[in-house]
């Protein structure tokens, strides 16, 4: 199946993706129920056409991601695929893959992972590295690589433990359990848990409200915790900076006089 995106007059033609602009909100549906939207090279590739360069788009304020089917936002990578490669290939595929990851946690615009079913392997670590997590009742959770003789190479050992911390990352690595939507939401490592049909709903609504927010403010909260993440930078410090920062933003000007007039705020998103 093609699927397509048009922004600016521009048409991208997607083979493994679905993709819709609506009131702001980019929904990208991963297109392979058939293989329980597993990430193969092509589907990696048509998600990073979509958000290498969402900050150019203003049109776009906020991102959703999810999988098409009820059975799995993404169930792994795909195997047949990964079973052809060489040890030098191996590891081109994770650096492509974890740049891709990365440039979605390092957004300015947030994105939700909308999670329907297993979200297993490659599929949690594109959950990870998305902002925020919205589950439904019926979805699970696992890193099985060791099942396959393999680590996580998309930093899912990296981003489990910034989420539930070192001892229960190690368990779930090397164990290869699934767990439940109420665990993943027990430990951290989803925000909601909603039924099936309410999962895009309740993400949506987050996005609704976290656009009537001042996107100055939003992109620096998100730069802010990742700086705490980055060994390289100094977060206390990144923040400071990014406060004082917003003092000269309108932004600031608009919240200030929002609140001294005893109105509420409009931010312009774009």
């Amino acid at each position: 199946m093609i699927n397509h995106y048009i922004t600016n007059n521009e048409l991208i033609t997607l083979s493994n993706i679905k993709a819709v602009l609506e009131e702001g909100i980019f929904t990208i549906t991963l297109n392979r129920p058939d293989k329980l939207n597993a990430l193969n090279h092509q589907t990696l590739s048509d998600l990073k056409t979509l958000i290498e360069d969402l900050n150019e788009h203003p049109e776009i304020r906020a991102v959703i991601i999810t999988g098409a089917g009820e059975k799995a936002f993404v169930a792994g990578a795909d195997i047949a695929e990964l079973a052809h490669l060489n040890p030098t290939q191996a590891k081109e595929t994770a650096q492509f893959g974890c740049d891709i990851f990365n440039t979605i946690e390092q957004s300015s615009k947030p994105f939700i992972a909308a999670i329907n079913g297993f979200a297993l392997g490659g599929g949690l670590e594109l959950a990870m590295a998305c902002h925020l997590r919205i589950a439904s009742e019926n979805s699970r959770f696992g890193q099985p690589e060791v099942n396959l003789g393999l680590t996580p190479g998309y930093s899912g050992t990296q981003r489990l433990t910034q989420l539930i911390g070192k001892a229960k990352s190690l368990e779930l690595l090397m164990t290869a359990d699934m767990i439940t939507a109420p665990e993943a939401l027990e430990l951290g490592l989803v925000n909601h848990v909603v039924p099936a049909t309410e999962v895009l709903t309740k993400s949506k609504e987050i996005l609704t409200k976290i656009m009537t927010k001042s996107p100055t403010a939003v992109k620096g909260v998100i730069a802010c915790v990742n700086a705490y993440y980055t060994v390289s930078v100094d977060g206390f410090a990144y923040e400071i900076e990014t406060f004082g920062n917003c003092f000269g933003e309108a932004d600031f000007k608009e919240g200030v006089a929002a609140f001294l007039e005893k109105r509420k705020p409009a931010f312009a998103w774009s």
